[in-house]
C-alpha cells in the first residue's frame, strides 16, 4: 500500500517542477491523479470481482510487477501526453491489488481485530507521506521527479517479491465460502452502498488537502523543497496516528459509523481553520496535522464496516470501495484544481468542509 499510494503522492512537491519540465501549467499536472483514479477506479472493480472468482494471489503479485513498468514509463516519458498515458496504466495496475489487499487481511484476522488490521495496512499509505513524500522531496531536490519514479519501479518489484513471500499460505477462508460464485447483486446491498458513498465522500475531503498541501505551503510561504519535507511528515504523522487510534476505536466501540461522522465533523472544521488562518507557518503545520488526525480516525471503522460482507462477495465489496475511492481522488484533483483557478486556496476549506458533513450526515442516515 505504501507503494501504491507513492506512485501518485510523491508528485505532490513536483507539480511546478513537472509542469515546468513539460511546458504545461500546475492544475493540469495536478489533474494526473484525476487520470490515474479513473483506470485505477475501473480496475479496482473488476479486480475484485475476478479475485473471488479466481483467487487473490496472482492480483497482489502481478500488479505491483506492472506498476514497475509503468513508473519507469512516467520516468522516461518526454511530454505531458506521454506521461499521462503512463500515469493512467500506473493506476490500473494500482486497481489490480489495492482493493485485493484489504480483502486478503480481512479473510486473515478474526471479527474483532478488523479495525485494528486494516488499520496497520492503511497506515502503509500514510507511510508515503510521513516518509515517502519527504524522502522524494529531499531525493528529488537532486535527482529530479525521474528519478523519484524511477525509485518507485524499485520499491514495486520489491512489494511483488514480499507479496509473493506472504501469500504462500493461504488463508482459511471455509470450503463453504469458497465453492459459491461472487454476485454484484449480493455485493451491493443498501448498507453496503451507503457505505461506498460515505468512502467518496471522505477521500474528496481527505485528498483535497493531501494533494495540494505541499503546494499550499510552497505558495503561500515561499519554501523550497527542503523546507517543505518537515512540515509534510509532521502531516503524515497525523495521518498515521488518527489511522492507529482509529482502528482501536473501531474495535473497541460498537458505533462505528458515529465514529466516522463524529471524526468527519471534526475535520471539516480543521480544514476551515486551515486555510482561512494563514498567519504563520507553525500555525498552518498545527492545523494541518489537526485535519488529517480527525480525517484518519475515520477511515478504519468506515472499512471494518465494508468487510462485514460474507466472504465469497469481500473482494468485490472491496474492489468497489476502491472504485469509490478512486471516483473521490478523482473530484478531489479536479475540484482542487478549479478551485486554485478561480478562488485560490481560501476556497479549500469551504469545500472540503462540504464533504466533510455529507460523510457525516450518510454516516447517521440509516436505511438498510
Amino acid at each position: 500500500m505504501f507503494t501504491a499510494a507513492a506512485s501518485g503522492t510523491t508528485r505532490a512537491p513536483f507539480l511546478r517542477d513537472m509542469a515546468r519540465d513539460l511546458s504545461v501549467s500546475v492544475p493540469l499536472v495536478a489533474n494526473l491523479v484525476a487520470v490515474s483514479s479513473v483506470s485505477w477506479g475501473v480496475t479496482s472493480i473488476l479486480s475484485g470481482a475476478w479475485s473471488d472468482r479466481w483467487g487473490r494471489r496472482w492480483f497482489l503479485i502481478g500488479g505491483p510487477i506492472a506498476l514497475a513498468f509503468a513508473a519507469i514509463g512516467v520516468a522516461t516519458s518526454g511530454s505531458f501526453l506521454a506521461v499521462a498515458g503512463w500515469v493512467t496504466v500506473a493506476g490500473a495496475c494500482c486497481g489490480l491489488f489495492s482493493g485485493v489487499i484489504f480483502a486478503e487481511v480481512s479473510a486473515r484476522v478474526a471479527p474483532t481485530q478488523q479495525g485494528r488490521a486494516l488499520g496497520w495496512v492503511m497506515s502503509g499509505q500514510s507511510l508515503t507521506l510521513l516518509i515517502g513524500v519527504p524522502m522524494a522531496a529531499w531525493v528529488g531536490s537532486s535527482i529530479g521527479w525521474r528519478g523519484v519514479n524511477v525509485c518507485v519501479a524499485a520499491l514495486a518489484l520489491a512489494s511483488a517479491m514480499s507479496l509473493l513471500a506472504t501469500t504462500a499460505r493461504r488463508p482459511d477462508t471455509g470450503l463453504a465460502g469458497a465453492m459459491r460464485v461472487p454476485s454484484l447483486r449480493t455485493a451491493l446491498s443498501r448498507p453496503v452502498m451507503r457505505l461506498l458513498c460515505m468512502g467518496i465522500a471522505e477521500r474528496v475531503c481527505y485528498g483535497l488537502v493531501a494533494i495540494y498541501y505541499a503546494t499550499f505551503l510552497l505558495t503561500t510561504y515561499e519554501l523550497s523543497l527542503q523546507a517543505v519535507a518537515l512540515p509534510l511528515a509532521v502531516f503524515a504523522l497525523g495521518n498515521i496516528l488518527g489511522t492507529l487510534i482509529g482502528g482501536q476505536l473501531a474495535d473497541r466501540l460498537s458505533n462505528r459509523l458515529g465514529i466516522f461522522a463524529v471524526a468527519m465533523l471534526a475535520s471539516g472544521g480543521a480544514a476551515l481553520a486551515l486555510f482561512r488562518w494563514q498567519g504563520d507557518l507553525v500555525t498552518s503545520v498545527a492545523l494541518g496535522f489537526g485535519y488529517v488526525f480527525c480525517n484518519a480516525i475515520a477511515r478504519p471503522s468506515l472499512m471494518a464496516s465494508l468487510t462485514d460482507v460474507p466472504d465469497h462477495v469481500r473482494g468485490t465489496v472491496m474492489g468497489l470501495n476502491a472504485t469509490c475511492s478512486s471516483i473521490g481522488w478523482l473530484c478531489a484533483g479536479a475540484l482542487g484544481g478549479w478551485m486554485i483557478a478561480t478562488f485560490g486556496f481560501a476556497g479549500f476549506g469551504p469545500l472540503a468542509a462540504v464533504f466533510a458533513v455529507l460523510g457525516a450526515v450518510l454516516a447517521r442516515t440509516r436505511r438498510d
